[in-house]
C-alpha cells in the first residue's frame, strides 16, 4: 500500500535531488542507487521529504547537516521522526562527517537495518 503525501512538496522534491549535497550524491551514488532492493531520493511521505526511502524495508535513511544541531534543528528533527514513525518507518540518521569520514560503515549499518527489516517482515508476514 502506498503511503500517503501531499502532492505539493512534489516541485521542492525534484529542486532536492538537483541540488542534493555531497554527502547525499556520494551515498546514493556510491551505494544505494546500485543496492539490490530499490531505494528513492527524496520521497515525499505525509508532509515531509525524506533524503531516501525503501519501500521494501520500510526504511528511511537522513543525512543531517550542521542546521540539524540546533536547539531548533533538533526538536524539529524529534518531531518530524516520530510523525514518520506513525507510518511504521525506521529512521536512520546519519551526520554528513559520517559519510565523509566513516562511508563503509554507514553502509554497513544501512545493509543490516535492511537485513533485519526484511527478517521482521517474513516473521510478521
Amino acid at each position: 500500500m502506498p503511503l500517503e503525501y501531499n502532492k505539493k512538496l512534489i516541485p521542492a522534491a525534484k529542486e532536492l535531488r538537483r541540488n542534493a549535497t555531497r554527502q547525499e550524491k556520494r551515498l546514493w551514488y556510491d551505494f544505494l542507487s546500485a543496492y539490490p532492493i530499490r531505494f528513492q531520493r527524496q520521497k515525499t511521505i505525509g508532509n515531509f521529504i525524506v533524503d531516501f526511502y525503501c519501500h521494501k524495508a520500510k526504511l528511511i535513511i537522513e543525512i543531517d547537516g550542521n542546521q540539524h544541531y540546533t536547539e531548533d534543528g533538533l526538536a524539529y528533527d524529534k518531531e518530524r521522526c516520530d510523525l514518520l514513525k506513525g507510518f511504521d518507518l525506521q529512521i536512520l540518521r546519519f551526520k554528513n562527517l559520517d559519510i565523509d569520514e566513516h562511508f563503509h560503515v554507514v553502509c554497513d549499518v544501512i545493509n543490516e537495518a535492511i537485513k533485519g527489516s526484511l527478517r521482521e517482515g517474513a516473521v510478521t508476514k
